[in-house]
Parts: structure tokens; sequence; C-alpha cells
């Protein structure tokens, strides 16, 4: 995978487009003028724990003995069903949220930036190549600012695609992310019975 491809994937897989009515709703009790500075810090609390993924990872995949293998089929399960449900329902079905007052790292920072995806997607690149931690590092930072600019503009943006154009936008992401999370599962079964 190059360096180009990871931060597309990565960008997809935290899907700040289908995450801008997610964030809205999450918010809409809150002060308005907290709304930057509470998205700016989920959003370092959802970079954070990317990178700890990232590097603390194969650690934790040989604490439990889970293969690159098994990781691959499981985060190709989990993105699937994210994908799924992107498609037929909107994003705002995938993850159920009750947020009372400021809303702090659930369900902003995880599950929504760094979710169950993301944190497997960082570990596969790094498991299957870490000569290359410094590209994933720097895959992960672009990926992670693009998605906190159209975060940090969720407002606005809601206002100018409006509710269908942001479903269409969920809708694309959701079929990609199905054709990626398939891959996903065959190279985990390729790995698992023929290597």
């Amino acid at each position: 995978m190059t360096i180009y491809s990871a931060i597309l994937l990565l960008f997809l897989i935290l899907d700040p487009v289908g995450n801008i009515p997610l964030f809205l709703v999450a918010l809409k009790n809150v002060d308005p003028r907290k709304h930057y500075r509470i998205i700016f810090r989920e959003l370092l609390i959802g970079l954070a724990t990317l990178i700890l993924f990232l590097f603390l990872g194969k650690y934790i995949l040989a604490l439990f003995h889970v293969s690159k293998s098994s990781l691959n089929i499981a985060g190709g399960m989990v993105l699937f069903l994210i994908a799924i449900k992107m498609i037929f329902r909107g994003s705002e079905d995938v993850f159920s949220i009750s947020v009372e007052g400021e809303p702090f790292i659930v369900p902003l920072a995880i599950p929504l930036i760094a979710g169950p995806s993301a944190m497997t997607m960082v570990i596969i690149l790094m498991a299957s190549e870490p000569g290359r931690w410094l590209e994933w590092l720097i895959a992960i930072i672009i990926a992670w600012i693009l998605t906190s600019i159209i975060l940090m503009f969720s407002e606005g943006l809601r206002k100018l695609l409006k509710r269908r154009g942001i479903t269409a936008l969920e809708r694309l992401t959701g079929m990609l992310l199905v054709t990626i999370s398939v891959e996903m599962l065959i190279t985990g079964i390729k790995q698992s019975f023929f290597q």
C-alpha cells in the first residue's frame, strides 16, 4: 500500500462527512460558542488514540495472540458492517448517541473519530510493514487534518449540502468502504489458508 492509498483509506474510514450529523446531535445541548473548542479537543484525543494504536498495536496483538490474518478478517467484518449501515440507514444509526451536557471522549473522539475500523486499520498498516512507520504516521496525520477541516466547519457544511447531499456522500463512502472491507476479508482468508 502506498502512502497515498493509506491516506485515502484512513480518510474514508474516519468518515468526516458521515460524522457531521452525529457531531451536530452530540453538541446540540452545548453553548455554540464552545463548539469549536470541543470539536478540536475531541479531534486531538482521537488522533492521540490512533497514534497510540499505531505504535502499541503489535504488542496488543501479541498479548492476545492475535494473528495478522485474524486482524484483517475482523477489521474487514467491522468495516463491512459499518459500511452497510451507512449505505442503507445513514450514519445517524451507526452509533446510538445519548449525550447530556458537554461530550468528553465518548462518543466524539471514540468511537466516531478513533473507531474500531480506524484502530484496526492502523494496527494492520504497522503489522504489515513496520519499517514504514513514519509513512503510516504521516498518513494518519494527513487524514486527520482533512477530517478536522471538515468537522470544524460541520455546521456550515450541513447548511450547504443539506440532508440529501450528506446522505448521498455517506452512501458513496459506504460503497467504497464495502469494497475495501471485502478486500481485507479476502486478504485475511488468503493469509490464513494459503500461506
